[in-house]
């Protein structure tokens, strides 16, 4: 009997987004790709350092993320380039609300992760506000004291 995938299998995580904003929301897109661009982000050939995504006339677009170009396609065709703008697939009215509130709020749309969903390339995208310096400490500070605190209470059971 063939195994069921156990859930999203997230291929990209972009830890640098949840430590310089502050995520308020969060959203989950498809992504067009093209040709053999699928098979290198199964690989794990992708990058989302510097990306971010944007509201263009009415359309989701991801900007600056990086597929290393698959090393196995053949074909008459070129590949598509490492860093070209992709579309993002959302419903009408989450991108109306994503271009409100970006417009509004000063907010900004970062990628969290991309991962498979049923055979479907996905990406978690993040409403996200920027922390100043000193924010990013004082999370860093109450991460560490909650750690210190579950280590304590681990060693007193």
């Amino acid at each position: 009997m063939p195994k069921k995938p156990a859930g999203p299998r997230a291929v990209a995580v972009n830890r640098r987004a949840r430590h310089d904003y502050d995520i308020l929301d969060t959203f989950e897109a498809g992504i067009a790709l093209q040709g053999s661009e699928v098979k290198s982000i199964r690989d794990g050939k992708v990058q989302l350092k510097d990306s971010y995504a944007r509201v263009d006339r009415g359309e989701a677009w991801l900007h600056g993320m990086h597929v290393a170009p698959y090393a196995f396609a053949q074909g008459a065709f070129d590949p598509p380039a490492p860093e070209r703008s992709r579309k993002l697939l959302l419903h009408k009215r989450e991108i109306e609300e994503l271009a409100a509130r970006t417009a509004q709020e000063g907010l900004t749309i970062v990628p969290l992760s991309v991962y498979f969903k049923d055979g479907r390339a996905k990406v978690e995208l993040g409403l996200a506000r920027g922390r100043h310096t000193y924010d990013k400490r004082h999370a860093l500070a109450e991460r560490d004291a909650k750690r210190e605190l579950e280590r304590t209470l681990r060693e007193h059971r």
